[in-house]
Formats: C-alpha cells, structure tokens, sequence
C-alpha cells in the first residue's frame, strides 16, 4: 500500500515537471512571436521594406546587438556611401567577423549593409530596413558599403571592381537614385580619407560613377526599358 502511494506521488511530481515546462515553452513561444510582430510593424513601411537583394549578394546578417546592429530602423535611403576597410589583404568574411564580435568586445561601434570582397564576393551584414554604423551623420539616410582593398594604397582589384560597380547600380535602379549625385565617399560626408585611393585619385572615383551610370542604362537596354 505504502509503495502505491508512493509511485503515485513519483507520478504526480512527474507530471507537475511536464506541466511547468510545457508551461514555459509556451511563455517562450509567446515572447518570442510578440518580439517578431513588433519587429515586423516597426519595419513594414520602409524603403527597403520587401526588397530582395539580387542573387549575387550572400546575405549574412551580423546577430543584433547596440554595437553594430541596433536594429534602428532605416526610414530614407537617399543616397550610398562607399568605404574602403582600412585592413590591407582582409577578406570580406573577416571584417563581417569583426562587426559581429563587436557585440563581446565593445571595442566600437561599426558596421556596414555590404561587404565587397578580394575576389568579388558581396556579403550582406544589415538588413536595408535597419541603418548600419558606418557614415557618421549619414547613418540615417544611407546604405554603406565597405570595400575590401589587396594593399595599403586603397586601389580595389578589378574583381572588386566589377562586384561594387554591379551592387551600386542595382541600390540605383532599386531605390530611383542618381549616382552622379547619391552615391558618395564617406569623405564626402565627414573629410576621412575613405576609401583612400579615390580620394586620392579624384578622377578614378568619377570614372567609377560614370560606368555606374553606363551599367544601368545598360540594364534598362537589357529589360527593354527607354528613358
């Protein structure tokens, strides 16, 4: 009789353990749906809001955090900002790593919605509905992109080139911008010499606008599209 009583408690106890944690999935499920319907209401309406980035950007999202992803949302985008990365010889994948442990070292804030890399691979860091911490004041307002460099004079490799001329003309066509006017250095914003070899070489930076220029009219030839 003893030992009865004694295996239905065991089952009791057992089944109050179930309960609490079915209980606390549910408590889980809920939070974690209310943080995804909030994200979603607080981004819905924005310019990049519904855009799918082309097939030759590897989308890669640093997690969210206050040191490179604040998850503010992105209410204008007017204009493109170009960088260099600074760090001769590293690759995309490095400096996206490093956006992504800023969130344990909290050495600075810093990020960028791309990467470009060595070989002309496109990494995607921050979505286009949040802004990234790359342009100063231009934050706001702005996509960014980071551009990764073989040496110290800042010169991007031809395969380097032809990615960041192809991710520019899309962010063009995508959001109605004119590169002549919208797509900036971020010297243009704060003085830095960024990206260091197109300040230097004020011609090479305008030659780059104009095959911007020439690419998406080429597009538009291609879809069939007249001005």
């Amino acid at each position: 009789m003893a030992e009865r009583q004694t295996r239905r408690r065991r089952r009791r106890r057992g089944g109050n353990w179930k309960n609490v944690l079915y209980v606390l999935a549910l408590v889980l499920l809920l939070i974690f749906g209310a943080v995804r319907l909030r994200y979603a209401l607080m981004h819905r309406d924005l310019p990049g809001s519904n855009v799918s980035v082309p097939d030759f950007v590897t989308v890669d999202y640093i997690p969210t955090n206050e040191y490179s992803r604040p998850g503010t949302p992105l209410e204008e985008i007017s204009g493109v900002v170009v960088h260099y990365v600074g760090n001769p010889g590293t690759t995309a994948a490095a400096n996206r790593s490093f956006f992504a442990n800023l969130a344990l070292t909290h050495e600075t804030y810093a990020s960028a919605h791309f990467l470009v890399g060595l070989d002309g691979e496109i990494l995607q860091c921050v979505p286009l509905t949040e802004i990234a911490y790359c342009s100063n004041t231009a934050n706001d307002y702005t996509v960014s992109i980071e551009v990764c460099h073989p040496d110290e004079t800042g010169k991007f490799d031809d395969a380097t080139m032809e990615s960041l001329e192809k991710l520019v003309a899309w962010l063009c066509e995508t959001f109605s911008l004119d590169p002549t006017e919208d797509v900036i250095r971020h010297y243009d914003v704060t003085g830095k010499i960024c990206p260091k070899y197109y300040v230097e070489n004020e011609d090479a930076w305008l030659a780059f606008k104009q095959d911007v220029s020439a690419r998406i009219e080429e597009d538009k030839t291609a879809n069939g599209e007249t001005n």
